[in-house]
């Protein structure tokens, strides 16, 4: 089965059963990784996806990917750092610091940071140093939040001792 005929028929199930069990569902992707094809399915919830979650999700689905041609089914966490791909994904980071990836050079850069003002009519809308700039999907590789972390995120006693 290939990717679109993935997205078209068995996409829509899988979000009405994460929907139904409190889940998101975020992405599903069919991948040949060496001789095997993984069928990866993303899945998220406000707090975050447990590894129980997972399993409960993958019990689950199992049915609804019987005519699904794959080795492995994998159901995860798309991770803080997830790709945005979806309508959806631009306007949940809004406003937020991501990177952006470019298939060759644009305007000299590979890549490039800024805050996510959205996706308009399939273009990538950043503000950078205060400027507006926009790429075309088509020319992005890639589109993710940047995640950064402090001191304050982790707590490391004060002797040093964990």
């Amino acid at each position: 089965m290939a990717q679109s005929n993935l997205t078209k028929s068995v996409e829509p199930r899988l979000a009405e059963l994460a929907a139904h069990s409190g889940y998101e569902l975020v992405d599903v992707e069919l991948v040949r990784e060496g001789a095997s094809r993984y069928l990866r399915i993303y899945i998220d919830k406000p707090g975050g996806i447990t590894l129980n979650d997972c399993e409960s999700y993958h019990h689950a689905c199992m049915p609804m990917v019987e005519e699904v041609d794959y080795d492995f089914l994998e159901v995860c966490s798309p991770g803080l750092d997830r790709p945005l791909k979806k309508q959806k994904d631009f306007d949940r980071f809004a406003g937020k610091p991501v990177e952006v990836h470019f298939y060759k050079p644009l305007n000299g850069a590979k890549q490039m940071e800024g805050t996510l003002v959205g996706l308009v009519e399939q273009k990538i809308v950043l503000s950078v140093n205060g400027e507006e700039q926009a790429f075309d999907m088509r020319d992005v590789s890639l589109c993710r939040p940047v995640i950064t972390f402090t001191e304050a995120d982790f707590d490391i006693p004060e002797d040093g001792e964990a």
